[in-house]
């Protein structure tokens, strides 16, 4: 993650707990992949065998409602764009490829093909109405959380990517940008974060660094 935002001209560095969030001194927030979030926050069900960790949804939820009271860009991959839909109060399929007819992908290659609306930050971003992306999901975005919309679908209709319809920037995908960045599409969604940090720093005056929370996975 830290050689994509490098590349988009920016600093990374990594949150591993709650103590190590640090608000006042970002200018943005990325939250990367992992495990499953804990159902209990929106109203799933509780199954057996399934990783859960609780600490970092507890630290991303955090950072999340802390960037939005702040005003500062987001960037939410895989797990990271269903925990920013979770916060804003919406809920996730927890099984998506049997609620969905998509083609099923686990792979980091780029191999699935997404449909990006037209009219969306995601869209003006990548310049495009198809994007290659790569999947390792199991779960996607049911229920919208609230100021969300969905900017990207796939060949079934499952939510590839949400974003927030007004500013301050907040924009999830479900695949993993961080393993494709020798494609240029990709490392656009990097370059528009940093693009958005720098503006908000303007903004405020104040000198910072982009920072993500923890490692995807």
């Amino acid at each position: 993650m830290a050689l994509n935002v490098w590349l988009a001209g920016g600093k990374a560095v990594r949150w591993s707990h709650s103590s190590d969030v640090s608000l006042e001194e970002v200018d943005g927030v990325i939250i990367g992949g992992g495990d499953d979030i804990a159902p209990t926050l929106y109203g799933g069900e509780v199954r057996v065998g399934v990783r859960l960790d609780h600490d970092r949804d507890s630290m991303e939820q955090t950072a999340l409602r802390g960037a939005f009271e702040r005003g500062l860009p987001i960037l939410g991959i895989c797990r990271g764009s269903q925990m920013l839909n979770v916060v804003l109060g919406g809920n996730l399929h927890q099984d998506a490829y049997r609620t969905y007819g998509s083609t099923y992908y686990r792979t980091v290659l780029a191999r699935k093909r997404v449909q990006v609306k037209e009219g969306t930050l995601l869209f003006n971003v990548l310049d495009t109405q198809e994007l290659e992306v790569n999947a390792l999901h199991s779960q996607a975005v049911d229920r919208l959380g609230e100021g969300l919309r969905i900017a990207a679908v796939d060949d079934g209709g499952m939510v590839q990517a949400v974003e927030r319809a007004t500013d301050p920037f907040a924009l999830g995908v479900q695949w993993h940008p961080e393993y494709l960045f020798y494609r240029r599409a990709h490392r656009k969604l990097f370059g528009a974060l940093v693009a958005a940090a720098t503006a908000a720093r303007a903004d405020r005056g104040q000198i910072g660094a982009v920072r993500r929370d923890s490692a995807a996975d």
